[in-house]
């Protein structure tokens, strides 16, 4: 629906006392011509002028029309997903869903292929991490190219490896949130950080507790078992595990044995904590799909707000082009009376 009103450019204060100006102008010169005060002022002269400051006094009250809108604000949800590919995720004692064993990094491409079923009306970012974290896919509503991105996980080669650190990710982590708060403020963002939990580097892991004013909720999703298995020697550019009978061990320097690698749940449940989230373990009986993240993302779900806005938009149009032609109208009475005098 629409309909007028009056928005001065100036301000009322201003822009009334101005048309009240003009106005007055106008009642002068009329008063004066009719007392002939006004020489030999025509009355095609006087009414050209004084519609001429009847004009101006309306173009600085600025008859405007108001229009009535409704906006539709979308609220989404942005699903961040961090996978580590550091060389324990080729460690082959996880399960996912029952009893078959299988890789972490396999297992952690299985919980991001449901991640992306429970949040069908969501946008995801993806990201791996391993001597750093990197971001492979901005935020996209493609699922598809999410679930092609976690097929395409392999394990960090042993070469460039220099022990697991837990908090590799979290520069990158920072700057993708916080990209993601400030271009979607309404949006609810969800952190992943699907990994082993193991931490070996000897630093000290630096606490995830930074994130927290960027997101609504977040779990570490933990692949492997407390029991641990032997890490498997990576080749550069190789993707998957050799055959049983050829394949080569990630040594221990302590006791010369192959080394093995456990998942730490403590780790995990720190992360979580620090984020102000939940810890989700993953193994034969438990999958994406039946933990608590199934749960939780119904609080995610896609929402509308309706909400009523009014737009003024000004229309001088008409007073401009009135006010073109008395001002042409009395340049060409002006020339004309000119060429008379001379």
């Amino acid at each position: 629906m629409s309909s007028w009103t009056l928005s001065p450019v100036f301000g009322w204060p201003v822009g009334g006392a101005l048309a009240a100006a003009l106005a007055v102008c106008a009642v002068v010169g009329v008063v004066r011509h009719a007392r002939g005060m006004a020489g030999d002022e025509t009355l095609g002269s006087c009414v050209r002028r004084v519609l001429v400051c009847l004009l101006a006094a309306a173009a600085v009250l600025m008859p405007s029309m108001v229009t009535s809108t409704t906006s539709r604000a979308v609220n989404a949800t942005d699903v961040v997903v961090a996978v580590d590919v550091t060389g324990s995720m080729a460690v082959s004692d996880a399960t996912y869903g029952d009893d078959t064993a299988i890789t972490r990094l396999e297992a952690a491409r299985r919980a991001v292929d449901d991640l992306t079923g429970l949040y069908p009306d969501s946008s995801f970012a993806a990201l791996r991490f391993g001597a750093s974290g990197t971001l492979d896919v901005p935020l996209t509503p493609d699922t598809t190219a999410i679930r092609s991105w976690a097929g395409s996980l392999a394990p960090e080669a042993t070469s460039v490896s220099a022990g697991s650190s837990l908090d590799a990710p979290l520069d990158q982590l920072v700057t993708t949130l916080k990209q993601l708060r400030d271009g979607h403020p309404d949006d609810a963002i969800v952190l992943y950080v699907i990994t082993d939990g193991e931490q070996t580097s000897p630093k000290k892991r630096r606490t995830f507790s930074s994130l927290r004013s960027y997101l609504d909720d977040a779990f570490t999703v933990g692949v492997g078992s407390t029991a641990g298995g032997n890490i498997p020697k990576i080749a550069d550019g190789a993707s998957a595990q050799a055959d049983a009978g050829t394949q080569e061990w990630v040594t221990d320097p302590d006791t010369g044995q192959p080394g093995v690698s456990k998942m730490d749940e403590t780790n995990l449940k720190d992360i979580a904590d620090e984020m102000g989230g939940t810890y989700l373990p993953v193994n034969a009986s438990r999958t994406m799909a039946d933990g608590v993240s199934a749960k939780m993302s119904d609080k995610w779900k896609m929402t509308n707000t309706r909400k009523e806005r009014t737009r003024v938009a000004p229309v001088v149009w008409p007073i401009a082009a009135a006010a073109v032609v008395l001002l042409a109208w009395e340049a060409g009475a002006q020339f004309a009376l000119s060429r008379r005098l001379l």
